[in-house]
């Protein structure tokens, strides 16, 4: 189940949470986060390629493309069998800014994305069908939970792709992780 959570930035258990995609949408769409849901032009199996994914939703890659100049597209995948799937965690976690904007597209599983905006921190969880995209220097962490599973399209407008500039605060700590966070959904 898709769901944001609204908190104080100094109060990681007095959240208002939203599961309705249209107040979702909303809330975000008020800090500049846009928030889409798409489908695929045709069925593929999990195994799928890169270049079959790509295709199947070349509709709304195209139509993102054209509406923002994104030079490059990727899709990325974390089982919970990768071996380096801690060292990728622990690297999301810390909050941190871009450059440019952030693009992600949940073709499987999901993750929980944190804006920090102002006074607020929203928890975004994001699952199959979910497109976020977090605006050029927002500040944000990401987790993937301790066994990742999910498969993303990555959008970039730069040749380099995923570049961070660490904040330095530890205020990730005091929030709940992706595990956390959707125990307390159930």
């Amino acid at each position: 189940m898709t769901a944001l959570t609204v908190y104080p930035d100094n109060q990681s258990k007095l959240g208002e949470i939203f599961t309705d995609f249209t107040a979702i949408q909303a809330q975000l769409n008020a800090i500049g986060v846009q928030f889409e849901r798409w489908t695929a032009n045709c069925e593929f199996t999990a195994d799928a390629d890169q270049d079959t994914v790509l295709a199947a939703y070349s509709d709304s890659i195209d139509r993102l493309k054209q509406q923002y100049g994104f030079q490059s597209v990727d899709v990325i995948s974390l089982s919970p069998d990768h071996p380096d799937k801690a060292a990728f965690r622990q690297k999301f976690l810390s909050e941190h800014i871009h450059d440019d904007f952030e693009v992600r597209f949940f073709i499987e599983g999901r993750g929980l994305f944190y804006l920090h905006v102002a006074d607020k921190v929203y928890a975004v969880l994001c699952e199959q069908g979910d497109l976020i995209s977090v605006p050029a220097n927002t500040t944000h962490w990401f987790d993937m939970g301790e066994n990742p599973q999910f498969k993303c399209i990555r959008l970039f407008t730069t040749p380099d792709g995923w570049v961070a500039n660490f904040t330095g605060s530890d205020i990730s700590a005091s929030f709940p992780t992706l595990d956390q966070y959707v125990a307390r959904l159930s």
